[in-house]
Parts: structure tokens; sequence; C-alpha cells
């Protein structure tokens, strides 16, 4: 993660910005203007069904995304007010809890599917790479979509429990859509992916070589929806509708694959036959609190906080 946008994010909230998006106040029948970051990837297709289906229209929330490069992008976005909602994963937000950023988490996000091979998200290498096994990685150069996230944490802990050195490890920043053909190209010895960019690496000749979330933890819950501390003080009643009509969303689509994979074809370039042949990963309503405390211990292990103990009481919901 860019150290930056975490300063940029503490530098909007001094300054004062920052602006609900509820519209104008009175009448039992207004609308609340949400804008929400995402990023253009399965892991946020329950939200956009959510849409599609009425879940949130039902309880007065007009919505709209907006697509990142990631959750550490998305972070000063939520805090300087450009979003009411955001979708991060679960260590750039507690890297943001340790700097004191003032957000915290209203529903879950997407999990882990659990299976070695089978999940959602995964490191690939070119099929003629002298990578075999995780513990190959070490000293190579290797794509993530933002740095100081889960990505590269959850990669270090595959390579570390294979038996390589993960402090040799060179991360290169770079966006999921773009990596499958860095990749190809030689840019990147390896990439951390997920899906759809995991099954369309794949499809052009990839190979995997790790899961790194169920290398993490069992049954990992990678990332959340999230608010500023300033929305939920205001708007308390918003962020209540906004989380039941993400907890019906994600019962949705974990009920309805099929859904899922057409609403894809919405938000993303990634054809049907891709998206026929992609894993979907878990949504479910509560977030796994051992694995985020898991993140946490990874986090400080790799001394990506700066010292700092990431305090889960005051970011979980």
């Amino acid at each position: 993660m860019r150290r930056g946008l975490i300063g940029v994010a503490i530098a909007a909230l001094i300054a004062g910005t920052g602006a609900c998006g509820s519209s104008e106040d009175g009448g039992g029948d207004s609308v609340d203007q949400v804008k929400v970051g995402v990023i253009p990837i399965v892991d946020v297709a329950p939200i956009y069904l959510g849409q599609q289906k009425g879940f949130f229209t039902n309880r007065k929330i007009n919505l709209t995304m907006e697509s990142g490069q990631g959750g550490a992008a998305i972070v000063p976005g939520v805090v300087s007010g450009q979003f009411q909602f955001g979708f991060s994963n679960f260590t750039s937000l507690l890297l943001a809890q340790t700097k004191n950023v003032p957000i915290k988490a209203v529903s879950a996000g997407v999990s882990s599917v659990g299976e070695q091979g089978k999940d959602f998200g995964g490191v690939v290498v070119n099929a003629n790479s002298p990578i075999k096994t995780a513990a190959d990685l070490a000293g190579k150069k290797i794509s993530v979509n933002t740095l100081k996230n889960i990505g590269d944490t959850t990669v270090r802990e595959s390579v570390r429990k294979a038996g390589g050195d993960p402090s040799k490890i060179n991360f290169v920043e770079m966006p999921f859509p773009n990596a499958p053909a860095a990749l190809a190209g030689g840019q990147v010895e390896a990439s951390w992916l997920v899906e759809p960019q995991l099954s369309q690496a794949k499809a052009a000749g990839a190979r995997l070589v790790a899961s790194n979330f169920v290398d993490a933890a069992p049954n990992l819950s990678v990332a959340a929806y999230f608010t500023s501390a300033k929305l939920e003080g205001e708007d308390a009643d918003l962020v209540k509708r906004f989380t039941e009509a993400m907890n019906e969303s994600l019962t949705y689509a974990d009920a309805h694959p099929d859904e899922v994979r057409a609403i894809l074809g919405t938000y993303t370039k990634i054809d049907e036959k891709t998206r026929a042949a992609m894993i979907l990963p878990k949504w479910p309503t509560e977030i796994n609190e051992a694995s985020v405390q898991t993140l946490a211990d990874l986090g400080a292990k790799d001394g990506i906080f700066d010292g700092a103990t990431p305090d889960l009481s005051k970011l979980l919901p």
C-alpha cells in the first residue's frame, strides 16, 4: 500500500473535508445518494446484484459504484467523503486503523473458499517457469494490485510455510486487469490474482503455485465494506440500511452462482467462457474475526504496521 494514500486520508480529515451522501433532510420519502468505492473483480459481485435486485432501493438508497485500483486507494476516498462506503481487503483496513484513520467496517465483503488449489485467489506463473512451489517465489518479482495489502501479506505466508524466505520477494504494484498480460510478457515472474483475472491467466496457460488465502488462515475473511467514523456518527440510520442491504446481497449472491457469473459481465470485460469457468468465493454475512486477527499478526510479523498493533475492536462492527 502507498504510504502517501493514508497520509492523504488523514490530511483530508484534518482539513475538515468530507460530505454525507444523503439527500436533503426531512421528508420520509427522501432517497440517499450513496457512492461506493469498489474494485472491478468478482469479490464485489454481491453489491451489483443487490443493486439489480432492488435491495438498496427498497431501503431508500440510490447506489452508484466507482472503481478503484485497490482498498489502499479507496480508504482515503471514504474518509474524505468522495465515497460514503468502500470495499477493501482487511490488511489495508488494519493498516489504516493503526494510523488512526477514522474508519469502521460495516459488513462482510468476501471470504476464501478454503480449499487448496480451488480458491478464488492464488499465485500463478507461466507454464514454462522454473518456479514449482511457493518456496521458489523467494527472490522473484511478483505483481500485487497494491503494496502492503492482503496480497503481499498472504503470499509471504505461503512462501514461509513452504520453507522459503518471504523477505526476499520483490513485490510490484500493478492493477489486476493488467497483470495477466504482464506475466505472459515476462514483466513479472509471478502474479497474485483473484477472479476473474485468475481464470483469465489460467486460460492463457498460467500455472497455479500457491493458494495464499488458504495458507494464511482457515475460512479467511478477505475483505469488508466500511465507512467513515464521520458518516457513522452523523447518519447511523443510513449505515444501518446499507448494512442490511449488503447482508441481503451477500446471502443472495452466495445462493445464486449463475447470477453472479452473469452480473460480472456488466462491470468487467471478462468473456462468458472465462466467467463460466472461474471459481467463485464465499459470501458469508459474518466476519471471521479469528482470521482477521491472523492477518493482523502476519502484518505485524512482516513489519507493515511500522511497529503499531492493530486494534480489531476499533475496526470491526
